[in-house]
């Protein structure tokens, strides 16, 4: 598990590599957590996801619920095929509220 920060311009951007899963939720939480700073700006990008299950879907809803809470932008950006999966399964895609881009040459499954 690998999460990768760059600030710039104000804005915090973020990349998660690899798994979401029970087996890196804590560590991931713990590491995205002091980055929810007030009335700030945090751009996520989940190209780099492989996988996730429904403890990294928390994940991400802890982020939405507290963003919210502390008036932070928080934009959830390039989604990998595994995240756009299990978003349009459980049908959160609009409670995220970002645009979803689908790759051509994604494979069904």
């Amino acid at each position: 598990m690998t999460i990768e920060t760059q600030e710039q311009n104000g804005i915090t951007n973020i990349t998660i590599k690899d798994e979401m899963t029970i087996y890196t939720a804590l560590e991931q939480k713990n590491e995205l957590a002091p980055h929810l700073k007030t009335d700030h700006e945090l751009h996520i990008n989940l190209s780099e996801v492989s996988e996730i299950d429904s403890a990294g879907l928390q994940i991400l809803l802890f982020l939405k619920h507290e963003a919210t809470t502390k008036n932070i932008d928080l934009s959830l950006l390039n989604h990998s095929q595994s995240v756009v999966e299990v978003l349009e399964l459980l049908n959160l895609t609009a409670h995220f509220g970002d645009p979803i881009i689908i790759s051509a040459d994604w494979k069904s499954s």
